[in-house]
């Protein structure tokens, strides 16, 4: 007793020990098999090696494979194992896809344990057939395509039993909606590479769930392949090029049923959408919605609107009455004012018809060899520079011809001066502005412009216009080169003097619109003896050439070169209204006019 007391004392805890564990074993093999027969049927092991391959696995086994039908699989012609249904030659009929690893297994070694050819011997069932036409080749075919989850899914696939067709959009699918695409959505979920696919729902899915189903099947994944239709198979090749070949012109095709797959998933899911009942119903919520939002804040707008158009006529309501006291006063100093205006103004026409009408009596106070025109241009502008006063004053002086003539001369020279006298004011002043240079046509250098270089400066303006890289100082030189005057011009004298010459021009064409108010006051019967402007300057000044006329000129010097004979005469038939002189004239203008540019280029670069 002490002894064992001393035992107990002195021991000691070296570990805890695990959790029990419940393990899942399968007892396998055939000679479990064997055993589980013999105790099922209470056999001897000799009365069992003759009845074996007749019994079968479990009573499980049987509820999931399909009835035996051993005609079917003797019909199989292994030569064509493709084309066969390798779930059926199993058994695997009722589970197909959803069958599990284990049940091929089990399916697998229940056609074994009766259709193997031993097996066969065995029970009496002798057959002479080669090992290549033996149907049993066709069980082996479908377990190694089965039996591997690559290839099984390559079969899967194109599952002969798995239905491609959609529903179309029609008056049925849009009353049973849900009858006819539930089913549909549920068979295509299977190629889905995503594991959680959502479901149709119906008539009480808010607008989330519906719109996850449809963002979810518009953005499909599918795992679907179709490498097992491949027409030839890359191991056959017979070099590498060869099964490089196959497998290229293999890759085209799968991918032209992956876009066929791909296109018949978004067809689905449109025909779907388009016979959404959920669909219409939230399109027209969401455009009450917005219908709703849109009268309040056009109610609001209103509303605003409203209050400030109030205060607005309240403000303008008092800005009215004083405008209209206003416009009463306005209105009497503007008729008041008017009724002087017309009356200065019809006083003014009056003594100006007066004027007119006398002058024309005494034929403008003309000799045999007057100018008749410059007599009427001197009556007009007495009639626009003369005020009333004076009007009145020269039509009372011109009672007879004699008296009318004197009077006539006497004011249209002093008009003359003051309109001389005026013109040296406003050169004065135009000189006082310009530092006293500029305005009178003299340069920096105190030198003036003559004729020859202010058409040196009109030409060289042309030939550089506006955008010309230091367009001044080109200007200027080109006007020093071509200079006879020997007078040095500066780009800003240069600057100056064109801004001069463009006032002129602005005074010019205010004479022109004098002239032709004064043409317009002439009567018909005289207007045929005043000769047209244009006509009386078309002697002195050179007709300008058209775009059309310059490209057919140089047309016709690309056509007619140098040595050609006769060559301007052709030149001038190739230009219409252009004589041959023109023609001569016009390219040594253009050959001088590219010469004077090149150098004053070259200058301002130096």
């Amino acid at each position: 007793m002490l002894l064992e007391e001393n035992v107990q004392t002195n021991s000691t805890v070296l570990g805890r020990l695990p959790c029990p564990v419940t393990v899942k074993i399968e007892p396998v093999g055939r000679w479990y098999e064997a055993f589980s027969q013999r105790r099922r049927n209470r056999l001897t092991l000799s009365h069992n090696e003759s009845i074996q391959s007749s019994s079968s696995s479990d009573e499980e086994e049987e509820t999931i494979f399909d009835e035996e039908d051993d005609t079917m699989l003797k019909t199989l012609n292994p030569k064509e194992w493709k084309d066969q249904d390798h779930y059926a030659v199993l058994g695997l009929s009722k589970l197909r896809y959803r069958a599990s690893e284990d049940d091929i297994k089990k399916a697998y070694k229940h056609k074994v344990l009766k259709h193997h050819p031993d097996k066969r011997k065995k029970t009496g069932h002798v057959e002479k057939v080669s090992e290549d036409d033996d149907y049993f080749t066709c069980i082996t075919k479908a377990y190694d395509i089965l039996g591997n989850p690559t290839k099984r899914k390559s079969y899967d696939s194109i599952d002969p039993q798995f239905d491609n067709e959609i529903p179309s959009v029609n008056a049925n699918s849009k009353e049973n909606f849900y009858d006819v695409f539930r089913d549909v959505f549920k068979k295509n979920a299977r190629w889905s590479v995503k594991a959680r696919v959502p479901a149709l729902g119906g008539e009480n899915s808010n607008f989330d769930e519906v719109n996850n189903f449809y963002n979810f099947w518009y953005n499909f994944q599918s795992w679907r392949e179709f490498s097992y239709l491949d027409e030839e198979e890359k191991e056959k090749g017979e070099n590498r090029e060869e099964r490089r070949w196959i497998e290229k012109q293999n890759k085209v095709e799968r991918q032209k049923r992956k876009k066929e797959e791909v296109v018949r998933i978004r067809q689905l899911v449109d025909n779907a959408y388009a016979c959404d009942p959920r669909i219409k119903k939230f399109k027209e919520d969401e455009k009450e919605r917005k219908a709703a939002e849109k009268k309040a804040k056009q109610d609001a707008i209103k509303a605003v609107e409203i209050e400030r158009k109030k205060e607005k006529e309240a403000a303008m309501e008092v800005e009215r009455l004083a405008k209209v006291k206003q416009e009463a006063e306005d209105k009497a100093k503007a008729e008041e004012a008017k009724k002087e205006r017309e009356a200065l103004k019809k006083a003014m026409r009056h003594e100006r018809k007066t004027l007119r009408d006398t002058c024309k009596k005494f034929n403008y106070f003309l000799n045999e060899d007057g100018d008749l025109v410059k007599r009427m241009e001197a009556v007009e502008m007495l009639c626009q520079r003369l005020n009333l006063e004076s009007l009145q004053k020269l039509n009372a002086g011109m009672s007879t011809e004699d008296a009318a003539k004197t009077v006539f001369e006497d004011q249209l020279k002093e008009v003359t001066n003051q309109i001389e006298q005026e013109r040296e004011k406003e050169l004065k002043r135009q000189q006082e502005l310009s530092g006293g240079k500029g305005a009178t046509g003299v340069g920096s250098d105190g030198v003036a412009w003559n004729n020859e270089d202010l058409q040196l400066l009109i030409k060289a303006n042309n030939l550089f216009p506006a955008g010309t890289v230091s367009r001044w100082e080109v200007i200027a030189n080109f006007i020093n080169q071509h200079s006879t005057s020997g007078v040095t011009r500066i780009a800003k004298d240069v600057l100056k003097k064109a801004k001069n010459l463009q006032k002129v021009d602005m005074k010019k064409m205010a004479n022109k619109n004098a002239f032709e108010k004064f043409e317009q006051s002439v009567p018909k019967s005289k207007k045929s003896d005043i000769p047209n402007p244009s006509e009386r300057l078309e002697a002195d000044i050179p007709k300008a050439w058209t775009s059309e006329e310059q490209k057919s000129l140089e047309q016709a010097l690309k056509s007619y070169p140098k040595d050609y004979p006769d060559r301007w005469d052709k030149i001038a038939e190739a230009v219409p209204n252009r004589t041959k002189k023109e023609c001569m004239k016009r390219y040594k203008e253009i050959v001088e006019l590219i010469k004077a540019k090149k150098a004053a280029q070259a200058q301002v670069k130096k």
